[in-house]
C-alpha cells in the first residue's frame, strides 16, 4: 500500500499549481482576478489537494469534510463582520458622515503632512480597537476620500492607512491576532507586546520618514481640487457637525470593548437614522423615487445597506469617490474566504502543509536562520492557507519544540510570527485580510502593496534585530546533534 512517507513529494503539488495558476489569472485578468479566477484556482487546487489526500495517502473522504466544516464554524462570525463593515461603509457615505469627514479632513489636514497624519490616526484608532478592519472601514474611508482631494495617488493612502492599521492590529492587548500569537506561543500577553515593540517601533519609525518625506515632496498641482471637493461635497449632502455624533458614539462603543459585531450593528443602524435625517432626497434617490416619502426612507436605506449606490454629484471623480456597493460588495470576498478555507483545510488535516512547512525547519542552524525560518514560513502559509490565523497557529506548532529545544524564549517565537503572519496578511491579494482592504478601500491588493511600509519593513526588522542578537537570550541547555544552533 502506498504510504505518505515515501511520497512526501506529493505534498508539493497542489501549493506548485495554486502558485502557476494564480500567477496565470492574475496575469490575464489583472486586478479582476479575484472577481472569480482567483477562486477557481482555489477550488481546483484544492481538488488536486483532496485526490492526492484520498487515493494516495488513504485518508477518508470524510476526514476532509469535516476539516473544512470545522474550519467554516472558526471564520462564521469573520464572515459576519465583513457584511456588517459593507453595511457600514455604505450606509456612512450615504449619510453624509463620511463626506462630512471628508469636507472638514481637507482643510485641516495640510497636504504635506496628509499621509503622516493618516498612519499616526490608523495607528491610534487601532491601538483603540485592536481591530485593523474596523479602523479601514471607518476613519480609514474618511482619509482615503482626503488623500483624493489632496492628489495623492491611491497606492500611497493605502500604504499609509494600511500601515497604520496593522501597527495597532500587533501590538494592542485588545487585538485577537495579538492574543493568538501569545497564547499559541506560551508567552505572557503583555511579555509578547513589550518584546515585539524592539521590531514593530523601528518598522514603524522607518514608515513615518518615508510617508513623511513623499508627504513634503508632494506638490499639489492643482490647488482648486480641494475647493471642488468641498463645494461639490457641500452641495451635494447636508453636512453638519451632528452627523459626527455617530463617529463619536462608535467610538465609545469601542472603547467600553463592545463585541465588534454589536459596534457594526449598532453602528449601522445609527447610520441609517441619521441619513432618513439628514439625507432625505439622497436617500429616496437611491430607492429610485423622486419624492419624498416613507416607502422611498425605507427603500432608500435599505439599499444603502446592502446594496450598490450611485450618487451624481456632477464631478466623476467624486460620484466614484461616494460611489457604495453596501453588503453585496463583500460577497466577493465572502466567496474568496470561503475557497481559500477550503484548501488550507485540506492542505492541513492531510499534512501535507506540514511537510512543505518542514523544508523551512531544515536552515535553522543559527539564530538569525532560525528567525528568518520562522518569518519565511509565516509569509508563505499566508500565501498557502490564506488566512492569517491559520498561519499563526501552524507557525507556532512548527517552530514551538525547535525554540524550546535550543534554549530561546517564547517570546522571540511570538514575535517573530506576528512581524511576518499578522504584518504581511494583507499583502497576499487572495488572503482574507488581503481581499477585505481591497474591497473596503476599493483599491486591488497589487497596487497598495509596495506602499505598505510598514507590513514590509516587519518581517525584515525581526530579522535583523535577530541578527544584531539585541534582548535574545539564550538558556544554558545540553549540546545534542539537535541541537547546536549557532549564535
Amino acid at each position: 500500500m502506498t504510504t505518505k512517507t515515501n511520497n512526501r513529494w506529493l505534498s508539493y503539488l497542489p501549493v506548485v499549481f495554486l502558485i502557476l495558476s494564480l500567477a496565470l489569472v492574475i496575469r490575464l485578468y489583472g486586478s479582476d482576478a479575484l472577481a472569480g479566477g482567483s477562486q477557481i484556482a482555489l477550488l481546483f487546487s484544492t481538488g488536486i489537494c483532496g485526490l492526492i489526500a484520498v487515493f494516495c495517502y488513504k485518508m477518508k473522504w470524510s476526514d476532509l469534510e469535516n476539516a473544512t466544516f470545522n474550519n467554516f464554524n472558526k471564520i462564521a462570525s469573520s464572515i459576519i463582520i465583513l457584511l456588517l463593515i459593507g453595511c457600514l461603509s455604505g450606509i456612512w457615505t450615504v449619510s453624509g458622515i463620511v463626506p462630512t469627514l471628508i469636507y472638514y479632513g481637507v482643510q485641516i489636514i495640510h497636504p504635506q503632512f496628509y499621509l503622516l497624519c493618516t498612519c499616526l490616526i490608523c495607528c491610534v484608532v487601532s491601538v483603540m480597537t485592536g481591530s485593523s478592519w474596523t479602523t479601514i472601514a471607518t476613519v480609514g474611508i474618511a482619509l482615503l476620500g482626503i488623500g483624493k482631494a489632496q492628489g495623492f495617488s491611491e497606492g500611497w493612502i493605502a500604504g499609509a492607512i494600511i500601515s497604520g492599521a496593522y501597527f495597532g492590529d500587533k501590538v494592542s492587548p485588545l487585538s485577537d491576532t495579538t492574543v493568538l500569537a501569545s497564547s499559541m506561543s506560551g508567552t505572557p500577553l503583555f511579555s509578547h507586546i513589550k518584546y515585539m515593540l524592539l521590531t514593530t517601533i523601528p518598522s514603524l519609525i522607518i514608515a513615518l520618514l518615508v510617508f513623511g518625506f513623499v508627504g513634503f515632496s508632494h506638490k499639489l498641482t492643482d490647488i482648486s481640487l480641494i475647493k471642488t471637493y468641498t463645494d461639490t461635497l457641500s452641495n451635494t449632502f447636508n453636512l453638519s457637525l451632528w452627523l459626527l455624533v455617530v463617529p463619536v458614539v462608535t467610538g465609545l462603543m469601542i472603547a467600553k470593548r463592545m463585541p465588534a459585531i454589536a459596534v457594526l450593528f449598532l453602528s449601522s443602524m445609527l447610520g441609517a437614522v441619521f441619513a432618513i435625517i439628514f439625507q432625505p432626497e439622497i436617500i429616496a434617490q437611491i430607492g429610485g423615487y423622486t419624492e419624498v416619502s416613507n416607502k422611498a426612507m425605507v427603500d432608500g436605506v435599505l439599499k444603502g445597506l446592502y446594496g450598490a449606490t450611485h450618487i451624481v454629484t456632477g464631478n466623476a471623480d467624486i460620484d466614484q469617490l461616494v460611489a457604495t456597493r453596501g453588503m453585496e460588495g463583500m460577497l466577493n470576498t465572502v466567496w474568496l474566504i470561503l475557497c481559500a478555507m477550503c484548501f488550507g483545510s485540506c492542505m492541513t488535516v492531510s499534512g501535507m502543509l506540514q511537510d512543505v512547512a518542514k523544508i523551512f525547519t531544515k536552515f535553522t542552524k543559527t539564530r538569525t536562520s532560525l528567525v528568518g525560518s520562522t518569518v519565511t514560513s509565516g509569509v508563505f502559509l499566508n500565501t498557502t492557507v490564506s488566512d492569517q490565523y491559520l498561519s499563526i497557529i501552524l507557525c507556532a506548532n512548527i517552530f514551538r519544540k525547535i525554540y524550546e529545544k535550543n534554549g530561546y524564549e517564547n517570546r522571540l517565537l511570538s514575535r517573530a510570527i506576528e512581524d511576518s503572519s499578522t504584518a504581511t496578511s494583507p499583502l497576499v491579494p487572495w488572503s482574507t485580510c488581503g481581499m477585505t482592504q481591497a474591497t473596503i478601500l476599493n483599491i486591488s491588493t497589487l497596487t497598495y502593496f509596495p506602499y505598505c511600509i510598514f507590513n514590509i519593513m516587519s518581517p525584515f526588522m525581526s530579522v535583523i534585530v535577530a541578527f544584531i542578537g539585541f534582548k535574545v537570550y539564550r538558556r544554558r541547555i545540553p549540546v545534542t546533534e539537535e541541537s547546536q544552533i549557532q549564535e
